[in-house]
């Protein structure tokens, strides 16, 4: 396993399952990032931590990654949702399962 493999598995164990309502804290904080449902999660994170600052602005130009919105919070607190979430300091990465 090469170091990429170990930084990615890290980050993997580290996401977990988490009421959105839970995460209210870090969205009024402006630290509640979103993550859009075609990317992989653990990728994210890793870009992130590695502080990969082209792959990132590649995605917050294609609106994949973005602070979450006052109306997807809205959204989210109103059904419920269940989120796959995971901590890059100080960020909090989320998608919605």
């Amino acid at each position: 396993m090469n170091q990429e493999d170990l930084t990615k598995e890290k980050v993997n164990q580290e996401t977990s399952k988490i009421a959105w309502s839970e995460l209210q804290r870090f969205f009024a904080s402006g630290l509640a990032v979103y993550v859009a449902p075609q990317l992989d999660l653990v990728e994210v994170a890793d870009a992130f931590s590695k502080d990969d600052k082209r792959q990132v602005e590649q995605w917050m130009q294609e609106q994949q990654v973005q602070l979450v919105s006052d109306q997807q919070a809205t959204d989210w607190i109103s059904n419920a949702t269940i989120m796959w979430a995971t901590v890059v300091k100080p960020w909090v990465l989320v998608q919605a399962i």
